[in-house]
């Protein structure tokens, strides 16, 4: 049964692109065309945002989560 998934999901986009090409033969629409330039745009801010989110300082060394007196201390960031 899960073979049968995977194979469907490996063919999901065939077919949507197969779907999309038969319902606008003569090319995309101004609204389809606004709709990728929107989910372009919404994919380039998510980038910028998850780039800059938690990143740590030049010249810091990263330090692994570790056990220090029975507590868990979280992986951080420390000066060389």
């Amino acid at each position: 049964m899960l073979r049968l998934v995977e194979f469907a999901l490996f063919l999901l986009p065939f077919a949507l692109f197969l779907a999309w090409r038969l319902a606008l033969p003569r090319g995309p629409s101004r609204g389809l065309m606004i709709a990728a330039c929107l989910a372009l745009l919404v994919l380039a801010v998510s980038l910028a945002w998850m780039s800059g989110d938690d990143t740590l300082p030049p010249g810091a060394t990263y330090v692994p989560p570790h056990l220090e007196d029975g507590a868990i201390v979280p992986g951080h960031g420390a000066p060389r």
